[in-house]
């Protein structure tokens, strides 16, 4: 697909419609960030607990470059057959993306990673409906909680380890990245550090947080890192 002047320029509509659609479930109002590659384009969205989410779809995306625009306005654009760009947005997107060149720590079975998503999900039923320790919690310190706890770590070549943090593994969970049981096929995850950001690279995106800082609000204007 050659994209138009005002069109959106991309010819993976079934994964860029399954990435989208997970992301507006998440977080209704979300942006979504167009990022041309070749032939290909890289969506990235934000999710609510501070993780950034990716996934490479085909197309060559908009022929004005690197846009933001809603991410319910894209999806519904695509569901209705249309190429055309939904109103840009690109005051909305205000965090720094990882650095290139991402080095692979280890790998990890899509399986593992999918048991400990589930085993997070459970624990968060079990606090919210009985209590931790007899006490009533509320379900937001439960969660922040369950997030922060690390899901697993890894050592470097060097040997220094590499804490995953539960919100990442939400996050690729939570997008469908892992893929599913039936698929026996599925490659396995990849844990991704690229300077202070921790990255898991499933089969099908992958899921970003940076270390020691929040995600930093950027002024709103044009996209400050390329």
């Amino acid at each position: 697909m050659t994209a138009g002047p005002a069109g959106h320029g991309l010819a993976g509509v079934a994964d860029a419609g399954a990435f989208l659609a997970r992301l507006v479930r998440l977080e209704r109002a979300a942006p979504v960030r167009l990022r041309p590659a070749g032939e290909h384009t890289a969506l990235w969205g934000k999710l609510p607990w501070n993780v950034l989410v990716t996934r490479r779809v085909a197309g060559p995306g908009p022929a004005a470059g690197d846009v933001t625009v809603a991410a319910a306005d894209l999806l519904a654009a695509l569901a209705a057959g249309s190429d055309a760009l939904p109103a840009r947005r690109d005051e909305a997107w205000r965090w720094p993306l990882p650095p290139a060149g991402a080095g692979a720590v280890e790998s990890v079975s899509a399986a593992e990673l999918a048991g400990l998503a589930e085993a997070a999900a459970g624990t968060l039923r079990e606090a919210a409906s009985a209590g931790v320790g007899g006490r009533s919690v509320g379900q937001r310190a439960i969660r922040d909680a369950l997030l922060d706890h690390v899901a697993l770590t890894v050592a470097r070549d060097s040997g220094a380890p590499v804490e995953v943090p539960q919100r990442l593994v939400q996050g690729v969970a939570r997008m469908g990245f892992l893929g599913t049981e039936s698929d026996d096929a599925r490659p396995p995850a990849q844990v991704l550090v690229a300077g202070t950001w921790i990255g898991i690279s499933a089969p099908y995106g992958v899921a970003w947080l940076q270390k020691a800082t929040t995600l930093t609000l950027m002024p709103a204007k044009a996209h400050p890192f390329g």
